[in-house]
Parts: structure tokens; sequence; C-alpha cells
């Protein structure tokens, strides 16, 4: 059980640490269509390699969550419909030929549309690798490397991500390449999510980019004080709601997000009670 807590916290903190961008950039739902499509792409790259493991099946991935990214752009950036409304056309369109794809060619294959929502990390610590004479989940070895690349980029371009996500004006005059930083940003997404939701599922990827970022925003707006309170509220709603559902006996990530999702409520709630009671000031 402690290497289902273990893949659960490097997860949280994998994805939570690149939501912190993305909601400071107005775009968490995005994350909610590319943990969708690109199941599209899995099933594309799948097609062509007959393989679960194949490393192309992260490159399909990656390539149809960018392609999310791109339509949702230009559909929005027509002015002819709202960004919400571009981001659910898109979504439904790739993941609905995802689906039917999946129920049409591979209902022998492990490509388990539930699990794809749902996940299963209970069944992480089955399926190993050896890694210097260790036996370790093959989840928990690809998110560690997954965790450490979003840890280098985040830091390497931690001063153009600060700059594009609260002044992309400010960032283009600057001469700062604002559609590099986010088209990077988005393919790590991509990498991540494709990573993650084979084991927690599409729906805790969604609340582990989302949840633990909000409610970080909640309490600072300060850049580099909002990415620690992100991973540290991550790393706890991923703990207490795996311990929750391990002895509930329920589904540890629908849990988690429940968790996730609670903790918010009570931030919100916190703050907003505070700001109430505040005096103003003469």
């Amino acid at each position: 059980m402690i290497e289902v807590f273990a893949v659960l916290l490097i997860t949280a903190l994998a994805t939570s640490l690149l939501g912190v961008f993305l909601v400071l950039k107005g775009q968490a739902m995005t994350t909610d269509a590319i943990s969708h499509t690109i199941l599209l792409g899995i099933v594309l790259a799948f097609f062509i390699t007959n393989d679960l493991r194949s490393p192309l099946l992260i490159i399909g991935a990656t390539i149809i969550g960018l392609l999310t990214v791109y339509l949702i752009e230009l559909i929005s950036n027509s002015k002819l419909v709202k960004a919400d409304a571009s981001i659910g056309i898109v979504f439904t369109a790739l993941f609905a030929i995802a689906v039917i794809l999946v129920s049409r060619y591979a209902d022998d294959v492990h490509l388990d549309i539930d699990v794809v929502l749902m996940g299963q990390v209970l069944f992480a610590p089955l399926n190993r690798i050896d890694i210097l004479g260790f036996s370790l989940p093959y989840a928990l070895v690809h998110l560690s490397i997954i965790l450490l690349i979003n840890i280098i980029f985040v830091l390497l371009c931690y001063k153009e991500l600060k700059v594009t996500s609260f002044d992309p004006i400010f960032a283009a005059v600057s001469g700062f390449s604002a559609t590099l930083i986010y088209y990077i940003l988005m393919s790590l997404v991509s990498i991540t999510a494709v990573t993650a939701f084979d084991t927690v599922g599409s729906i805790l990827v969604i609340s582990f980019f989302t949840a633990p970022a909000m409610t970080a925003y909640l309490v600072s707006k300060r850049l580099s004080r909002m990415i620690w309170l992100t991973l540290i509220i991550a790393a706890f709603n991923s703990i207490a709601g795996g311990i929750f559902g391990y002895f509930t006996d329920t589904s540890i990530s629908g849990s988690v997000a429940t968790v996730s999702f609670i903790t918010f409520i009570l931030v919100f709630m916190i703050q907003k009670f505070t700001l109430s009671h505040r005096k103003p000031v003469n």
C-alpha cells in the first residue's frame, strides 16, 4: 500500500506543479479537454505499434494534446465562439472519435473506458520494472521522471513563465516568446497527463491539475509562495484521499478528488469569512 501512496503523491506533485500556470493563465479547463482527447493519440499509436507500453503512445498523445490546444486557440481567436464553447466542441469531438475507435476496433485490448476515467491506482504496484537491482512500480518510475522534467522546466523558465502568466503583453514587448513557452508548457501537460491517467484516471488527473493550484491561489498571489502551497496541498490531498479511499473500500481516485474539493471549499469559506469580517481602513 505504501507504493500506491507513493504513486499518488508523485502524480499529485507532477501534475499540480504545471497546474499553477494553467490556473494563472485562466486555462484550467483546457486540462479537462487534454486529459480526454489524448486517448485518441493513444489509440491511434496503439493501432500502429500494437504495444500498450510503446513510447509512441506518449508521442501520439502529446501530438493530439497539442492539436487540442491549437484547435481551441484557433476557434477561440476567431471571436466567433467563446473560449469555453471552443473547449467544449473540440474536447467532445476528439474524445468521441477515440471512444468509437476503442469500442469498434479494440474490444479485446486493455483500453477500458472506465479505467481511463477512474484509473486503477491499486493495480499500479503489479506492473513493475527493475532499476539497478530494485523492483519498482512502472508508474512510479515514469511519473518520477516526468516530475523531474517538470521541475527542471519550471526552474529554467521561471522568469518567462512568471511574466507570460501575469502580463503576456509585457512579455511580448520584452521579447519573450510567449507562444513558445505556452506550447512547451502544453506539451508537458500532455505528456504528464498521458503518463498519469492510465494509473489514476482522467478525473483525478483533472483534479490534480486544478484543485491544489486553485486552493493555493485563494491564499497567495505571489508565484513562488503559490507554487510551494500548491505542492503541499496536492501532497495532503493525495495522502488523505488515499487513506480515506483505502479504509472505506471506495474508489481511491474518487476519494482523492473529493478530498481535493473539500480542501478547496474549506479554504474558500475561511478566506470569505476573513474578508467579510475585515475592518475597512479609514
